[in-house]
């Protein structure tokens, strides 16, 4: 098997890091692996802002503890006892923090291949990221998304302008450790669902030509 599967399979959202630097070097070639994923129109629409500043992440981590604790009172019993041992974010211990955002006008209103699905340009920024997920993990370094974040809280602590949509923000760091699963499926919280279970042929709800029970 080539070696860029066993990127894709081992390849975790990493939460907890140690405290080396991560080398400008290897910083400076994710985001170049990042910069050349492919974009619809070859619009091209990140930025990314990299954060080292502690001032800047403990406010970034305040507005994740204030999200996270409405999110919390969603769950009750022993899912929201298993959600509050779960640990969500690494924003203080990961020596870099990243944003990555879209710039939903860049090259104009009228983008090549945009016209009847405007959310391209958003799908794009997401191939970047995965893009520096997956050359982060052929370094050895490891990524988590912080998604309970407001993004308005977001564009408030990092300055970002009103016309710019932050995709995701990122902790990159060495990882104590790399799980052989992912933490939710190795906790309990969601199992991998089969691939089988998820393939359709010609039209949904038809496996292998006939239809699915409940199609």
């Amino acid at each position: 098997m080539h070696p860029i599967y066993d990127t894709i399979f081992t390849r975790r959202d990493v939460r907890r890091f140690r405290p080396d630097s991560v080398p400008q070097p290897v910083l400076s070639r994710l985001l170049l692996a990042a910069h050349h994923a492919p974009s619809v129109g070859f619009m091209q629409p990140w930025n990314f802002i990299v954060i080292r500043d502690l001032a800047v992440k403990a406010q970034v981590k305040q507005a994740f503890l204030d999200a996270n604790g409405r999110a919390a009172r969603r769950y009750h019993g022993q899912r929201r006892s298993l959600y509050d041992r779960l640990k969500l974010e690494g924003i203080l211990e990961a020596p870099i923090n990243l944003c990555v955002t879209c710039d939903r006008s860049r090259f104009g209103p009228h983008v090549l291949g945009r016209n009847s699905i405007r959310e391209t340009d958003l799908f794009s920024t997401c191939c970047a990221i995965q893009n520096l997920w997956l050359a982060a993990r052929a370094e050895g370094i490891g990524v988590g998304w912080v998604s309970i974040l407001e993004p308005d809280d977001v564009r408030r602590i990092l300055q970002i302008p009103k016309r710019i949509v932050p995709v995701a923000y990122l902790c990159i760091g060495y990882p104590e450790v790399l799980l052989p699963k992912p933490e939710l499926e190795r906790v309990g919280w969601a199992p991998r669902l089969a691939l089988a279970d998820l393939i359709f042929t010609d039209q949904w709800g038809r496996r292998d030509g006939l239809p699915s029970k409940g199609a």
